[in-house]
């Protein structure tokens, strides 16, 4: 079902994307993603998206790829968003933010597509994104909670916990990986997690290696 240019079912979404290539950025299903654009070349796909579909996908290069710039290569999976807020900042920045839609795997390079660059994308590995709370019930909530609660203390932080008593098991997972202070392999690994309960797994494991880092323990050999 699609209302206007929001986008609900698999049907409604096009067979070519822009993509804004951004290490260590992350966003998944329903999250939200501020952006500072500055570059022209992504103003520029910004103008496009918002005349448009207004629907962007965010991609990582890859960590290891010695490529940069406009040949760099990327990851093979990425999220699209759509364009829920916009703002001018008066210095030649757009100060935007994206909602996240699917994930989504990149087929082929589009060529001739203007300054930035464009793919065409296949949705359907991850038809689950789709559907909201899909995958709540096999999510450890206590553990990832008692986890962030460790992490919080560790770096002297407080939380609104009454904010994230009351967020939804999909929307608390997502938001605390998309949040996480991890590199680009980590979140590449939580945007690629096949689904909520690994998701949730993986951010646990990556956090407590961090905590185990960070005291100086050492980590049992599984």
């Amino acid at each position: 079902m699609k209302a206007g240019n929001h986008f609900y079912a698999i049907e409604d979404m096009p067979t070519q994307i822009p993509v804004f290539p951004l290490a260590g950025a992350l966003l998944l299903p329903r999250g939200q993603l501020p952006l500072n654009i500055f570059e022209p070349r992504y103003l520029t796909m910004i103008d496009k998206a918002i005349a448009g579909n207004r629907m962007i996908g965010m991609i990582q290069p890859i960590p290891e790829a010695s490529g940069q710039g406009e040949g760099e290569s990327l990851c093979a999976i990425g999220c699209a968003g759509r364009i829920t807020a916009f703002a001018e900042t008066g210095d030649d920045r757009y100060a935007v933010t994206l909602t996240g839609i699917a994930r989504f795997r990149t087929r082929a390079e589009v060529e001739g597509g203007g300054p930035f660059r464009r793919f065409e994308v296949d949705w359907r590995p991850f038809i689950a994104d789709f559907f909201d709370q899909v995958g709540e019930g096999g999510v450890d909530r206590n553990g990832l909670l008692s986890t962030f609660r460790s992490f919080l203390k560790a770096n002297d932080l407080d939380a609104d916990w009454d904010a994230v008593n009351g967020m939804t098991t999909e929307v608390l997972v997502n938001a605390l990986s998309m949040m996480s202070p991890y590199g680009p392999a980590e979140k590449q690994a939580l945007l690629e997690a096949p689904d909520l309960k690994t998701r949730a797994a993986t951010l646990v494991a990556i956090t407590e290696m961090s905590l185990a880092r960070s005291s100086g323990e050492s980590m049992p050999l599984q």
